[in-house]
């Protein structure tokens, strides 16, 4: 795998910190900028609106760049951003920096994708994109508790510095190792918004917010599943999440090489896994052992989609990749909402948290669905095509 791999992986890991990170500060957050903890909280609600906005925005307004400069352009945002977040004044300021840091992030992950997977032979396209979003998963596994308890320590501000010293060295490897040959790109509007059309295309779109949502109606209330249900102390809450960013990694990991094989199979593979994980683990979540292998089986299920749902979208939107797998990472962001969404009205319907995974399971069901009506669509494409 190239070396660009590996600074495309170091980018990921530093925008996925950035993104999460704050969730386990929000009380620093709240006693220094003297505000409420469900205001603190709309730091992290802003966020994921504006990746899921400003994606589409950033890809179409960089489309007549060349990818390297687009990739590097967006890595100048994402180092204000969060510098920005560092020397924050006040609660607005700091939104505001949280926006414009999550203007680059969809962007960066669409068009950094594309460019990973334009590395390598068509055989390996998945891998190289499974390997940059396994800074992601890396983020998740390392960058967060280790930028909570660092924040927590030398207060809020503290990993944001730190952030914006990974984004320098993440901005020195793109201009070092992207490739700088490639043409420049011509942008045109009405080519990239026709690039939408499609049942297939919507379809896949759709798999990925199903995909979150199965992911994060779970994943939003793993903390106090654990802690009511499972019945653990908050130290093996936080090793339990450990195992889980472990899973999510080792699965990203087997899910690219599998895309590469079959990548209809695979994602139909991984919806039915989820769902079958999700309902066991409503059932083994209240016994500590059997519940630790079944997330660690869910996590490795769960992001083995990741790779497989990104190459999914371009190969249904090839005149404007980086439209479509920009937008692709909107979906994402819709899939986390609308999960947490669903796992709270589980709660809010007077059920108990045990009952949490199966919203999770349904969802999961759903993605198969799609994913089942997404490649018939594109046999009964293929087959008209050969027809005429």
């Amino acid at each position: 795998m190239p070396l660009a791999l590996l600074v495309l992986a170091l980018s990921s890991f530093a925008i996925g910190t950035t993104e999460f990170v704050i969730m386990g500060l929000l009380p620093e957050v709240s006693t220094d900028l003297s505000v409420t903890i469900p205001q603190a909280g709309w730091l992290v609600t802003g966020y994921a609106l504006a990746v899921a906005i400003g994606a589409p925005i950033m890809a179409v307004s960089t489309a007549h760049l060349r990818r390297r400069s687009a990739l590097i352009m967006l890595m100048g945002f994402f180092i204000l951003g969060n510098l920005l977040c560092a020397i924050a004044p006040g609660y607005w300021v700091l939104m505001i920096a949280r926006i414009v840091t999550a203007l680059c992030h969809g962007a960066f992950f669409g068009i950094g994708s594309v460019v990973a997977a334009s590395l390598v032979a068509e055989d390996r396209k998945a891998r190289a994109v499974a390997l940059m979003f396994t800074g992601l998963t890396l983020a998740n596994v390392l960058g967060v508790p280790l930028g909570t308890a660092f924040g927590q320590a030398f207060g809020w501000r503290a990993p944001f510095w730190i952030v914006t010293l990974l984004g320098v060295a993440s901005l020195a490897g793109l201009m070092l190792v992207l490739p700088k040959g490639e043409e420049v790109r011509h942008g045109n509007l009405g080519r990239e918004i026709s690039a939408l059309r499609g049942v297939g295309l919507w379809l896949s779109l759709l798999t990925t917010v199903f995909f979150s949502a199965a992911m994060f109606a779970l994943f939003t209330y793993i903390a106090p599943l654990l802690r009511d249900i499972t019945g653990v102390s908050p130290q093996w809450v936080t090793l339990t999440l450990l195992l889980i960013g472990v899973g999510l990694t080792i699965g990203n990991l087997i899910g690219g090489k599998l895309a590469d094989w079959r990548l209809g199979a695979t994602l139909a593979g991984v919806f039915a896994a989820i769902a079958l994980t999700s309902a066991i683990f409503s059932i083994t979540s209240h016994s500590f052992i059997p519940a630790e292998i079944t997330l660690f089986l869910w996590a490795a299920a769960s992001f083995a989609a990741v790779p497989a749902l990104q190459i999914n979208v371009v190969s249904f939107g090839k005149d404007a990749p980086n439209l479509v797998s920009t937008i692709n990472i909107g979906a994402f962001n819709t899939g986390n909402a609308l999960g947490a969404w669903v796992g709270g009205a589980v709660i809010d319907a007077g059920f108990s948290l045990s009952h949490v995974p199966l919203a999770g399971s349904v969802m999961a069901i759903l993605g198969f669905i799609t994913v089942v009506l997404t490649f018939a669509t594109a046999r009964a494409k293929g087959a008209a095509l050969a027809s005429s």
